[in-house]
């Protein structure tokens, strides 16, 4: 019964709406015969060819006329078009029906004995363009005032950063929307050439050293960049300048982001952390990337996470002969299989697979069956203060899940494992960063006398990954305060995912087994700092429109980070922003010994053992109020 309650109140919608249509599509032919009548009688008028007329043969060739008028009109769909969006393409639509329909009209006429002259066709035919595209036009151009005086309370007064094709684009689109309730007042463009002109009737106000001046005269309230081929160091200190007014900012893609060139109202996002990085471009050997990947079959342990899945998207790019998901949580795998599915189809041989790197078997299994070539190991636990709480499954998953990687691309000849480390594994003050300097170990120990190339990459923090602030800190501005800090003076380093990922597989390239890559992540950035920024960007004042509060550092933190050991000397690559750590000499036979202690204690859960054994197994393990102290000595 409901069923059938559901399909008669889908078929009653149905009918209403095609009724609905009907009724503007007659009554648009009703008001187009109505324009056909007038242009018909006014060309006679012009052309004087009513003199050897009357009321009997004028119906004729009006119904002639109106007949092939409709048969044309339908023919180029001018009955079908949403006029409230009529733009360019249905006027040429008009355009042409009119113009074609002229000679049927003709030689009808003449088959019928009416004989008019060639003008009359002309100005009739000018005559009904004008009648029909007005009428559309004035019919689109009331409705849009109608919807702007009902939203005009609301409008927000928007500048327009870039006066290129982009920010035509942008200006476009607000006025074709006007339920975005966005009004463009102003633009901006550093070409001294374009200031004082108009798009779209919106005058260019002036240059990007102007902006907040033209803000604050023109009330501004929001600013978007449409500046999408500009580079990232200019565009942050455009976006620096903007900051120092209270707008709303936001931007458009960037140049590759554009599919088909045409900027998507609904892709303009708010101004992000990543764009305040003002970095250059990040310039890879492409040919080395895809030389050790092409027709490879590239296996990626935790494929899903944020580093992972960004492996996985730069990995496909290079056309492997087999990619391999790994990965223990399914949904962050299947979202990423999904993505990469629908970007290459059948082009890229996928495998996504639900696997623990904790089960030796298991993991057994999937090296035996796909023999791959390379293995990038990310999969990792990664918080730092959850691992303080469960130190064992830190050290089960960091350590031994490592330890099982690395012994199975050792027994199955892998070429190359990639490890991804971290930047707290340098001088470890907490059992996060522990385990990551132990697994840094643990395949430098297998490396020695394995085929396979071993090799880890040590970066700190990325932008946006699982864990990170950002997405705390967007989350709480959204609640309305307070931002939470640990402490005001801590400070990291920061890498977008992309960069961090690029740089992994470029030193991947570089691998002869053994080193410790280290990637360059720029000047470290003071996290209240980054909070002030964030509040900002969303338009509010720190301290005034959103609070911060200093909640003291968590269990294992430090206020600083390090990427390199004072023990640890570097050496240049030919990329400028990757370079190897010096080896430290441990003893390999310590490094087992350790290991069949701590599996031993994890077995058994003898969590209060692990803290002695690991500050044995990782000698520059050494306790965060230590560690403060002296960066508080060195300030």
């Amino acid at each position: 019964m409901e069923l059938e309650n559901n399909i008669y109140n889908y078929e009653g919608t149905l009918k209403k709406i095609l009724s609905s249509y009907k009724v503007r599509q007659i009554s648009l032919w009703a008001l187009d015969m109505c324009g056909v009548l007038i242009s018909i009688l006014a060309a006679m008028v012009f052309t004087l060819n009513y003199k050897n007329t009357d009321i009997n043969t004028i119906i004729l060739p009006l119904i002639i006329y109106m007949i092939i008028h409709t048969i044309s009109f339908n023919i180029f769909k001018c009955y079908s078009s949403l006029w409230r969006y009529a733009g360019e393409e249905e006027m040429v639509s008009i355009l042409l029906a009119c113009v074609v329909y002229v000679i049927p009209v003709y030689i009808v006429h003449k088959l019928i004995g009416l004989e008019y002259s060639i003008l009359f066709y002309i100005v009739a035919t000018i005559l009904i363009i004008g009648c029909t595209g007005g009428l559309r036009l004035v019919y689109r151009t009331g409705r849009r005032l109608k919807i702007r005086m009902s939203l005009s309370n609301n409008n927000k007064r928007v500048l327009v950063v870039g006066a290129g094709s982009a920010g035509q684009m942008i200006i476009n689109e607000l006025k074709e929307n006007p339920q975005l309730n966005k009004i463009p007042v102003g633009i901006i463009d550093d070409d001294i050439n374009k200031i004082g002109r108009r798009i779209h009737h919106v005058k260019i106000l002036g240059d990007t050293s102007q902006i907040k001046d033209i803000v604050e005269k023109q009330n501004v309230d929001e600013i978007i960049l449409a500046i999408a081929n500009v580079d990232k160091v200019r565009k942050a200190q455009i976006i620096e300048k903007c900051r120092q007014t209270k707008c709303k900012l936001k931007t458009i893609p960037g140049i590759y982001e554009i599919i088909d060139g045409k900027v998507d109202i609904k892709k303009i996002r708010d101004v992000d952390i990543e764009d305040l990085l003002g970095r250059e471009p990040i310039k890879v050997n492409m040919k080395e990337m895809s030389d050790y990947i092409k027709e490879r079959t590239v296996l990626v342990t935790g494929g899903g996470g944020s580093i992972g899945s960004e492996l996985c998207r730069q990995i496909a790019s290079f056309n492997p002969k087999h990619l391999i998901i790994v990965d223990n949580y399914e949904n962050n795998a299947y979202a990423i299989q999904q993505e990469l599915i629908r970007k290459y189809e059948d082009k890229l041989n996928l495998s996504t697979i639900i696997a623990s790197i904790r089960e030796y078997k298991r993991m057994d299994e999937i090296f035996n069956e796909y023999k791959p070539d390379v293995v990038f190991h990310a999969a990792a636990h990664k918080h730092v203060p959850l691992m303080e709480n469960s130190p064992s499954e830190a050290i089960k998953n960091n350590i031994f899940g490592t330890l099982n990687v690395a012994r199975l691309c050792d027994i199955y000849k892998v070429k190359r494992m990639v490890l991804i480390s971290t930047d707290k594994a340098v001088n470890p003050t907490n059992i996060m960063g522990a385990t990551k300097r132990a697994a840094e170990m643990i395949i430098q120990t297998i490396n020695k006398n394995s085929e396979t190339e071993f090799v880890a990459v040590r970066f700190g923090n990325v932008l946006g990954s699982n864990g990170s602030v950002i997405p705390l800190f967007k989350k709480q501005i959204l609640e309305g305060g307070p931002v939470t800090i640990t402490h005001p003076d801590i400070i990291r380093y920061f890498m977008t995912i992309p960069e961090a990922v690029q740089l992994v597989l470029q030193a991947g390239a570089m691998a002869k087994g053994g080193e410790i890559f280290i990637l360059d992540m720029g000047e470290p950035v003071k996290i209240v700092d980054l909070a002030h920024n964030l509040i900002r960007l969303s338009g509010f004042e720190p301290g005034v429109d959103i609070k911060i509060e200093y909640t003291g550092l968590r269990p294992g933190e430090k206020l600083y980070e390090e990427l390199l050991m004072s023990e640890e000397g570097l050496t240049k690559t030919a990329n400028s922003k990757i370079f190897i750590g010096k080896p430290v000499e441990f003893d390999s036979d310590k490094v087992v010994n350790h290991l069949n202690m701590l599996k031993k204690i994890v077995d058994n859960e003898d969590v209060e053992l692990i803290d002695s054994v690991m500050r044995e197994f990782v000698t520059t393990y050494i306790r965060p109020e230590d560690a403060n102290l002296k960066e508080v000595v060195n300030v």
